[in-house]
C-alpha cells in the first residue's frame, strides 16, 4: 500500500495544484464540480457553510471568523488555500489539521479510475474538506474561495452568508484586467436569498456588486458604511478596537489591513446573530485575540524574533503590499532588511515600486515552479532603485540577512506566499 506521502506526491502530479504551476492548473467552470458533487453525495448539504472570496483578507477573515465560532461552542469546519508547510493545513476542524489517515483513505477511495475526467487538484481537494466535514458532523464550515468566484469549485455550496472582503489586481489573466471585471467575477458568489457582505468596494465596484445583489436578490451590506467599528488603534504589533457590538477588543493580527478586515468579519458576525447564531460578545473578543492559536493561522505580519525583529507576510499583490510598504515605513529600527521574492504572474513591477529603496534587499526565489529567479527579481528591483544581491533559496537569503544584521535591525520577508511557505517549513 501507498505511503501518505506517496499519495501526496501523486496527488500534486497527477492532478497538478494551482500552487505549484499556476495558470496551467486553473479550470474554469463548474461542469466538473457539479459532477463531483453529485458522486460525493453533495456532502456540503450536511452541514452550514459560510463562503469567503475576495482578493485580500480571505485567510485573516475566514481564521478569525472560525475562532469566534469556535469559541461559540459549535464544531467549526475551514477549508483555505494555499498551504505554507503542510498540505493539510487546508483542511481543518477546530484549528485541528485533517489526519494523515483521513487524507490516505480519501485518496485511495477516490483514484483518478473513479471519475470519467480528470479534476484538478483544487476540485478533488475541495471534495477531500467537504466529505470530511461531513464525516466528522460539523456544525458550519467557513469554506475560502480558491480564485474567483463564480467559477470556483467552491460556489457549489449554499451558503448562510457570503462575504467578499475587496478587489485588487490580481490573477488578472484569468479573472480580468481590471478592478470592475475582477469584481463581476468575484461577485459570483453572491446567490439568491443569501445576505452578502462586502468588505471594502466604491465606484464602479461597488456599482457590480450593487448590480449582481440586485439581480439575485440578496440583501447587501458593505462593512466600510456600517460604522461597527468607532475606533481603531495599533499598538505593541496588535490592534485595539472600539465597537458597538462586543465593545472594546484586541485584535492579535497586527498587519494595518487588519482594520479593515475587523470591520467585515465584526459585519458578518452581526449578520450571523440575525440568523440565529449563538455568538456572544466573549467569543468574539477571545476570537480575536487568540485567532493563531486557534486556528493555526501563520503569516499575517508573523513575528518571528525581537532581536533583530524579524516579521514575514505573505501578502504579494498591491493591494496586500500598500499596507506592508506603509508598515515598513512606521516600524523603527536601525537598517531595515528586506528578503523578496515573487512569483511570475503578479505585478512585479507595480509591487516593488511600492517598496522602499533605503533597504538592504536579498533577492531570491521561492521553490515553487512559478516563482521569478533571484536574478529576474534583482534585475526589476534594480529598475526602481532597489539595492541588494540575489540568492538561490529563501533560506539562503534569509540567512544572510541574519548574518548581516545587528540586534536593532528589521528583517522583513515577503513578496510571495510561497517564500513564507519556505521560511516557515524551517
Amino acid at each position: 500500500m501507498k505511503s501518505y506521502d506517496e499519495l501526496i506526491e501523486e496527488l500534486f502530479n497527477r492532478f497538478p495544484a494551482f500552487q505549484q504551476v499556476g495558470a496551467g492548473a486553473y479550470k474554469p467552470g463548474l461542469e466538473n464540480a457539479e459532477a463531483l458533487d453529485a458522486y460525493f453525495g453533495h456532502p456540503h448539504r450536511k452541514f452550514r457553510t459560510i463562503h469567503v472570496g475576495g482578493t485580500n483578507g480571505k485567510g485573516s477573515t475566514s481564521h478569525t471568523l472560525a475562532a469566534i465560532l469556535q469559541k461559540s461552542g459549535y464544531k467549526v469546519g475551514l477549508y483555505t488555500s494555499p498551504h505554507l508547510a503542510d498540505f493539510r493545513e487546508r483542511i481543518r476542524i477546530n484549528g485541528e489539521m485533517i489526519s494523515r489517515e483521513a487524507v490516505e483513505a480519501f485518496l485511495l477511495a477516490h483514484s483518478d479510475d473513479a471519475f470519467s475526467f480528470r479534476p484538478s487538484f483544487f476540485e478533488l481537494t475541495t471534495f477531500m474538506a467537504f466529505t470530511y466535514f461531513a464525516e466528522q458532523n460539523v456544525d458550519v464550515a467557513i469554506i475560502e474561495v480558491g480564485l474567483g468566484g463564480r467559477l470556483d469549485t467552491t460556489n457549489v455550496i449554499t451558503p448562510d452568508i457570503s462575504i467578499i472582503t475587496n478587489i485588487s489586481l490580481d490573477h488578472v489573466a484569468m479573472l480580468g484586467h481590471d478592478c470592475p471585471s475582477i469584481a463581476r467575477e468575484k461577485a459570483g458568489i453572491i446567490k439568491s436569498g443569501i445576505p452578502a457582505i462586502i468588505g471594502e468596494a466604491e465606484g464602479d465596484v461597488k456599482k457590480v456588486f450593487v448590480q449582481r445583489a440586485a439581480e439575485v436578490g440578496a440583501p447587501i451590506t458593505f462593512a466600510q458604511e456600517r460604522g461597527i467599528i468607532t475606533s481603531a488603534l495599533s499598538t505593541t504589533g496588535k490592534w485595539q478596537y472600539e465597537s458597538s457590538i462586543a465593545g472594546t477588543i484586541c485584535g492579535e493580527l497586527g498587519g494595518l489591513c487588519q482594520e479593515k478586515n475587523a470591520a467585515t468579519i465584526l459585519t458578518a458576525v452581526e449578520q450571523l446573530q440575525h440568523l440565529g447564531y449563538n455568538i456572544t460578545e466573549d467569543a468574539i473578543k477571545e476570537g480575536f485575540a487568540n485567532v493563531t492559536t486557534l486556528t493555526g493561522l501563520r503569516g499575517r505580519w508573523q513575528r518571528l524574533s525581537e532581536h533583530p525583529l524579524v516579521i514575514c507576510d505573505t501578502g504579494h499583490n498591491i493591494g496586500g503590499i500598500q499596507y506592508i510598504a506603509q508598515q515598513l515605513a512606521n516600524t523603527p529600527c536601525n537598517t531595515l532588511r528586506i528578503v523578496l521574492g515573487m512569483v511570475n504572474d503578479k505585478d512585479i513591477s507595480g509591487v516593488i515600486s511600492m517598496l522602499p529603496t533605503d533597504a538592504q534587499y536579498y533577492f531570491t526565489q521561492a521553490s515553487v515552479a512559478r516563482a521569478l529567479s533571484a536574478d529576474e527579481v534583482a534585475a526589476i528591483g534594480a529598475q526602481h532603485g532597489l539595492h541588494g544581491k540575489p540568492y538561490p533559496s529563501v533560506l539562503q537569503a534569509y540567512h544572510a540577512a541574519l548574518n548581516d544584521a545587528g540586534e536593532d535591525d528589521f528583517i522583513f520577508v515577503g513578496g510571495s506566499t510561497f517564500v513564507v511557505a519556505d521560511l516557515l517549513k524551517e
